[in-house]
């Protein structure tokens, strides 16, 4: 399930709303901000907002299934990690009602995911689960950071 989750937030739903904005467009909108709009939204919106949600109800999934710590105590460092991607996760939600604040919300979750995969690339040893939050973190770090820079050239 998380494997299918990661997947449909950070490639399927973007690349689908993506088709969908050019598809429907009467004049061709420009690429790279229709790519950071729909990228924004599902990787920094909707990923860190069911993240954190799921991580304040069930602080144990990271701490024991993502971080491999079965410690009871580690479930208040996992709940506070929930409260920070809930409040990115609404930044970028709202994004996509105000346009504003579109790139500050990709700088934003753009750093928070480049973070945490070097977290994870520097943890050594890495279970399934961790690996693929390392690589999709990566994965959304990049696409955002290069949203940011080419925004940053208009």
């Amino acid at each position: 399930m998380y494997l299918v989750s990661v997947i449909v937030l950070l490639i399927a739903a973007p690349a689908v709303s993506i088709v969908a904005e050019f598809g429907t467009a009467a004049v061709p909108p420009d690429f790279i901000g229709v790519v950071g709009k729909w990228m924004t939204f599902w990787a920094v919106g909707v990923r860190l907002f069911i993240v954190g949600v799921k991580q304040m109800a069930q602080p144990s999934f990271t701490a024991r299934d993502i971080f491999r710590i079965d410690d009871p105590r580690a479930s208040g460092l996992a709940r506070e990690i929930g409260f920070g991607n809930l409040a990115m996760g609404i930044l970028g939600l709202a994004s996509l009602l105000k346009p504003e604040w579109l790139v500050p919300a990709a700088i934003v979750g753009g750093l928070y995911y480049g973070l945490a995969g070097f977290g994870h690339l520097f943890r050594g040893e890495r279970n399934a689960k961790e690996t693929i939050a390392m690589l999709t973190d990566f994965l959304a770090s990049i696409v955002l950071a290069i949203f940011v820079v080419m925004r940053g050239l208009y």
